[in-house]
């Protein structure tokens, strides 16, 4: 099912000038409460507010009928940029859905962006009647903690989805596919309405390594990022083998040693290196990508890890955006062969994703962007915040275990609802 295609806004008019940002403030400051959007790492990225034009799709073409409303609506804008970093000029945020149907998805270009890169700041002004110079504006309200956070199983308890990772393994083991990736939901039920602005300022203190993102509702820390296209060049970072840290350093290096030898977990990780060197490669002149990866250390876990780079020959034609496409559902987030781990997902899983482990992030007019896949992520309504967490299903899987990988990957947001 899919909806009619969407059609291009009105002229919008956009301007970028340089502001000056002291090097110590946090971009999630200037946020005020309405219509958020984030997307920063170490302090640098995007952070926007306000709606000067979105559009919302579903189904199977929600990329292309996206990647279409976005060209047609740069075509017509008035652009006044000062600044000609990736990220400045008329830049959009996006969302979207795991599969295809439902698939709703959103792209929203913000009124206002305040971007950050190094040693350059700027502050893009977007809006229909005309150029709006615009000022800095000063730190908005701090947002108030969650209070009476509540949590309690999602759509299955602990023993039903292990039970469901058995029947996966099953299948494994029949040879129906190679891998899956099951996911399980949490929620937190509060006591007034969630400011997403709190979470957000938590994850981004508390993982910095990490990309802090919100869009329409769905936030996150993600470690994982789908693609970069930047400028000709392409990079994907590819996550896939979990172990939990357990605050010992000597212990978890240890830990470290013993996931890098992990035929299991190195099993899954191929897997997903495969189906993403394999998704760019025909967009791609050369391409790098590491025989063996490396373990990447977050507060909570580790992860086997493997930065995949190329130089895009067709960049004049295809966006990061067009790049998401090809790449989603990698076998990081669904499995391998992929239409069998996506159909298995559907068949057993026992729930909707949602937007959970769809692509989310940005792009500018150039086509340049950067997009994660929303991982360590919720979705908050009201007064409800929706937390998910999958984990790699393989031959050798243990559904104990993955239980407790699972519950790990939890931790980020679930401390980010803490007062």
């Amino acid at each position: 099912m899919t909806t009619t295609a969407p059609t291009p806004v009105s002229r919008l008019f956009t301007r970028t000038v340089r502001v000056d940002l002291d090097a110590g403030a946090s971009l999630l400051d200037l946020l005020p409460a309405d219509a958020p959007v984030s997307w920063l790492r170490r302090g640098d990225g995007l952070v926007g507010w306000g709606s000067a034009a979105e559009v919302r799709t579903r189904g199977a073409t929600r990329f292309a009928e996206t990647a279409k409303w976005w060209s047609e609506t740069c075509a017509q804008a008035e652009v006044d940029d000062r600044v000609g970093e990736p990220g400045t000029g008329l830049v959009g945020f996006g969302t979207f859905g795991f599969a295809d149907e439902p698939g709703d998805s959103v792209f929203v270009v913000p009124e206002v962006v305040v971007g950050r890169r190094g040693d350059v700041a700027w502050m893009t002004t977007t809006s229909r009647e005309g150029h709006v110079t615009g000022v800095l504006p000063d730190a908005a309200d701090a947002p108030a903690a969650p209070a009476g956070v509540v949590f309690a199983d999602g759509a299955l308890d602990g023993e039903q989805w292990m039970s469901v990772v058995a029947d996966a393994v099953t299948r494994i083991a029949a040879g129906e596919l190679e891998k899956v990736v099951l996911a399980r939901d949490l929620v937190a039920t509060c006591a007034a309405p969630v400011d997403v602005r709190w979470p957000l300022a938590r994850l981004a203190a508390d993982y910095p390594m990490c990309w802090t993102f919100h869009v329409d509702g769905l936030f996150g820390a993600t470690p994982e990022l789908l693609v970069r296209r930047e400028r000709g060049l392409v990079t994907s970072r590819v996550l896939a083998g979990t172990i939990r840290r357990t605050g010992d350093d000597g212990r978890d290096l240890a830990l470290a040693a013993t996931l890098a030898r992990s035929s299991k977990d190195l099993e899954e990780h191929e897997y997903a290196v495969r189906s993403v060197a394999d998704a760019l490669e025909p967009h791609c002149s050369s391409m790098n990508v590491p025989e063996a990866p490396f373990v990447l250390h977050l507060p909570n876990v580790m992860h086997l890890a493997t930065d995949v780079a190329g130089v895009v020959h067709d960049a004049a034609t295809v966006s990061s955006l067009e790049l998401v496409a090809a790449l989603h559902p990698s076998a990081a987030v669904g499995g391998t062969p992929t239409p069998v781990a996506t159909a298995l997902i559907a068949a057993i899983e026992g729930m909707d994703r949602g937007r959970y482990a769809g692509p989310v992030g940005w792009m500018d007019a150039d086509g340049d962007g950067e997009w994660g896949i929303a991982l360590r992520s919720a979705e908050v309504t009201g007064e409800t915040v929706r937390l998910f967490a999958g984990c790699g299903i393989v031959a050798d899987s243990d559904p104990e275990a993955e239980l407790a990988e699972s519950q790990a990957k939890f931790v980020p947001v679930r401390n980010s609802l803490e007062a």
